[in-house]
């Protein structure tokens, strides 16, 4: 019983779609909705406070607004007469500044906590040269709109004329594409590697790894990503930077259900990557689920495959390697019945644990680990 409550709790978090409390009226909330007649309307959930109100410094009269409660404990004001433009806003809530918890920038903020005593590995140093992390945007065929990405560009970039190799880093379920540059502290890890040549100087795209579909199985959207990146994101790299284009010259790394996303990839275009890293992720899908959800893993289909491709794969790709966090990684036991298909398909990898669960602690060392053994 132990064992199935583990496995249960491993994919609630890998996969964000645990069995969630009653809904509350926040959970359908709209919180800024432009209405007929240039209104807006302003809401936030806030069922025990006392008096809210509208705080911007670009909206007209804003600090007058006070936001009426209905009986849901959903506070609201309307905005009339807005005119086109750009405004930044937030919440009143019994005295204390709130940003509006249901726009969609908050879902990728937090704050960071520094903790650096005995390992400032992922640390901003004042001694080190900083490369630079840009947000941009490509048009992707695949899911028929804008997609976002990070990339972490070592420092000189801008006036070298060197090509570059190019890691492709993939967050988890749960993340964003500036994810692994946030608390995942990528620029800092990288900076510090660099300074002391432990890695070759090289280009690390960190792209939007939620394909935001609706699909039967949440499985099915991996190689939705897998064409994306294919297809989409790999083409606007190198269509726009100075990088190499070649297999020996592209590595993919993921974390999670990004790691299901590098297996993917794995799978149908190894021949594109020497470098191959899934970390702290696996392939099925446990019996509890199956049971519950319908949900399929295909994993007859996959072992089938790689048994298939298994000795043009060892002849291909320079390196794979797979990590976990240890036996309390909450994705341990995917982890290893996923190392059992490539043994039985005869697939070298490399492996290695490292002390944690499923949290940055293990991957940020998996990244400050690994860098090193890429494009040698």
């Amino acid at each position: 019983m132990k064992n199935l409550v583990l496995i249960l709790f491993c994919f609630l978090s890998t996969y964000t779609m645990a069995q969630r409390p009653l809904p509350t009226p926040n959970d359908l909330l709209i919180s800024t909705e432009l209405l007929p007649g240039n209104q807006v309307a302003f809401r936030i959930y806030a069922p025990e406070a006392k008096k809210v109100t509208l705080g911007s410094g670009d909206i007209p009269d804003a600090v007058q607004r006070d936001l009426k409660k209905d009986s849901r404990g959903v506070w609201e004001c309307i905005w009339s007469d807005a005119k086109p433009g750009a405004y930044a806003y937030h919440f009143v809530v019994d005295g204390v500044r709130v940003y509006d918890p249901k726009a969609p920038s908050a879902k990728e903020t937090t704050a960071v906590l520094m903790v650096t005593e005995g390992d400032d590995v992922f640390s901003m140093k004042d001694d080190v040269p900083h490369g630079a992390i840009s947000q941009r945007y490509y048009y992707s065929e695949t899911l028929k709109q804008t997609r976002r990405l990070h990339v972490w560009t070592p420092a000189g970039f801008e006036k070298s004329k060197e090509k570059l190799p190019v890691l492709y880093l993939i967050h988890g379920g749960a993340g964003f594409d500036n994810s692994w540059s946030n608390v995942g502290c990528a620029g800092n890890i990288l900076d510090n590697l660099l300074m002391e040549g432990k890695i070759k100087p090289m280009m690390v795209v960190m792209p939007n790894g939620t394909v935001d579909v609706k699909t039967p199985n949440i499985l099915d959207r991996v190689p939705i990503f897998k064409d994306d990146l294919m297809t989409g994101l790999i083409p606007y790299i190198e269509s726009n930077y100075n990088v190499y284009t070649d297999a020996a010259h592209r590595a993919i790394m993921g974390l999670s259900f990004g790691g299901l996303e590098t297996l993917e990839v794995a799978m149908y275009h190894y021949d594109d990557f020497d470098y191959i890293c899934p970390l702290s992720s696996g392939w099925w899908i446990s019996d509890v689920w199956k049971k519950e959800r319908g949900w399929t893993d295909k994993k007859e289909e996959k072992a089938a495959r790689l048994k298939k491709i298994g000795a043009d794969f060892n002849k291909t790709v320079k390196l794979l390697y797979f990590t976990q966090g240890g036996p309390e990684d909450l994705a341990y036991e995917n982890g290893e019945e996923t190392m059992k298909l490539f043994d039985a398909a005869g697939i070298k990898y490399e492996y290695s644990e490292s002390p944690g669960g499923h949290e940055w602690i293990v991957w940020r060392k998996n990244l400050k680990d690994l860098a090193p053994l890429l494009f040698k």
